[in-house]
């Protein structure tokens, strides 16, 4: 019997609700995957209403468990895709549109638009973003000028945007709570990050009325209550971070230099630069890591939007495994690629190229090709990916010493070797890789005064293995073929 803290983690393709011990145990997972949603190519949509109901389905099964080993929840906290959009009436509370999910690319033509008007420097001095199909600004303006008569009743006060954080607050507090928090604020090109609000002139370019926006609060502190008739008991919701962010904190980098990679659906590199909000000339992302006590943390960036989705693709698409974890023997069958590479721009290319028309090439194939080789050529691209980053970060002055790792991917082995052998770094892997949950039940603990500092949540961290490089490995003309096979699918040089 124990005391706990739960996380409901709402990812890309499935909701998760978690608990965790106060002492940094994972206790129990309820887990329901769900659609994805394709309805032209770059397109990507979920229901919202399917994101509702598996997220109060994983909840619900979670609190049985609880009940039955006669565990206490203390407190709820919430992570989440960043930058989907969701767009509702507050009058019923229903969506007005599927939401539109991060990597949909349907507005590259209206960011180009934008950005031949010269107003991309702006944007990145006040939101650290940069003109992009991937943030929410130009999702919300497509809902509302497509769906009919949503401008004028969004104009009117009776519509409400929301990232998934957002949305799931409205619904768990029975409408009565329509706020988020800064980290996800931050993923919007609509939040002054140095000033910390909304910002009317960002609002008026992307025609996003103000008056839809949420009440943006601190990563841990009062969000409110779960409506007992929610779940059949009333729950204090007490942190909330997007799930790169909270990932940040459930890795406990806490200090500057400090980074983290997560390797989910896509995979976030994130870098704590403490007060310093960095900007980046090799196109990386000035964020919020996360805002404790009005007191904001800035990190640099870099978004890679097929990561796990390429494991997903062998096994959906091409059917050459039949489970998601088989990759890792199928890779570890032959000695490399063979020549082989998967360039996986399924939905463009993000940092440090941010080239939305790519797509996805595989290149180098010769008869002597086998699923082996394939599969090689996939796990190496998410590695090739992961090395611009650093090499992105390190044009910007940040040289990171150690990687930590977390997401699904970090559970494969031979990966975990080729990310150290190709970035000569060590990599380390926490026991809990499910950082981003456990992130957000720290911020929840965090809020409810269980733990009274950082320190607290760092003093939780355990690891799970260290992968040190093996320097005689040889990467040169391995990064050079990835770098060939990159120019040939980006749109522009």
């Amino acid at each position: 019997m124990s005391d706990v803290l739960l996380a409901l983690d709402q990812g890309t393709s499935s909701s998760r609700a978690i608990a965790f011990s106060t002492t940094g145990r994972l206790l129990a997972m309820e887990q329901q995957p769900f659609e994805q949603i394709y309805p032209a190519p770059g397109w990507v949509e979920h229901d919202a209403e399917v994101i509702w109901a598996t997220a109060l389905s994983t909840a619900r099964q979670l609190l049985e468990q609880l009940k039955a080993s006669g565990d206490t929840p203390l407190a709820l906290g919430i992570t989440n895709q960043r930058e989907t959009t969701v767009l509702w009436d507050r009058r019923t509370g229903a969506p007005l549109y599927h939401a539109i999910v991060w990597q949909d690319r349907r507005t590259a033509d209206r960011c180009r638009a934008l950005a031949a008007g010269g107003v991309e420097a702006e944007l990145t001095e006040k939101t650290g973003l940069l003109l992009d199909p991937y943030f929410s600004a130009t999702k919300i303006a497509w809902i509302l000028d497509r769906v009919c008569g949503a401008r004028a009743a969004a104009e009117a006060g009776h519509i409400a945007f929301g990232t998934i954080d957002s949305f799931l607050l409205w619904r768990l507090s029975g409408g009565r709570l329509h706020v988020t928090d800064a980290t996800n604020a931050s993923r919007t090109c609509l939040y002054d990050i140095r000033r910390g609000r909304w910002d009317e002139s960002l609002c008026e370019l992307f025609a996003v009325p103000l008056a839809c926006l949420p009440e943006v609060r601190d990563s841990a502190g009062d969000f409110g209550e779960v409506d007992r008739s929610v779940l059949g008991e009333s729950l204090p919701i007490r942190g909330v971070a997007g799930d790169q962010q909270a990932a940040l904190v459930g890795q406990a980098c806490f200090s500057a230099g400090d980074v983290k990679s997560t390797y989910g659906t896509g995979a976030f590199l994130v870098l704590n630069t403490a007060q310093q909000l960095v900007a980046s000339k090799s196109r990386l992302l000035g964020t919020i890591a996360y805002q404790l006590k009005g007191e904001v943390t800035y990190a640099l960036e870099g978004a890679i939007l097929s990561a796990g989705s390429v494991i997903q693709w062998l096994r959906d698409a091409l059917g050459i495994i039949s489970r998601a974890a088989d990759v890792e023997a199928l890779a570890g069958s032959v000695a490399d690629s063979g020549g082989v590479y998967l360039v996986p721009a399924f939905t463009g290319l993000g940092a440090p190229y941010w080239d939305p028309e790519a797509r996805a090439a595989l290149i180098g194939l010769t008869r002597a090709t086998s699923r082996g080789e394939i599969a090689r050529a996939a796990l190496d691209s998410v590695v090739y990916q992961t090395y611009d980053l650093l090499e992105a970060m390190a044009a910007d002055g940040m040289r990171p010493t150690l990687l930590k790792v977390d997401g699904g991917m970090a559970k494969n082995d031979l990966f975990m070797h080729r990310l150290a052998d190709v970035l000569r770094l060590p990599i380390l892997r926490p026991r809990i890789t499910e950082s981003s949950a456990f992130g957000a039940a720290c911020l929840a603990g965090l809020g409810l005064g269980i733990y009274t500092g950082l320190a607290d949540i760092a003093a939780l961290a355990e690891s799970d293995g260290r992968y040190e490089p093996d320097l005689s490995a040889q990467r040169k003309e391995e990064i050079r073929g990835w770098r060939e096979a990159l120019a040939r699918v980006r749109s522009a040089p």
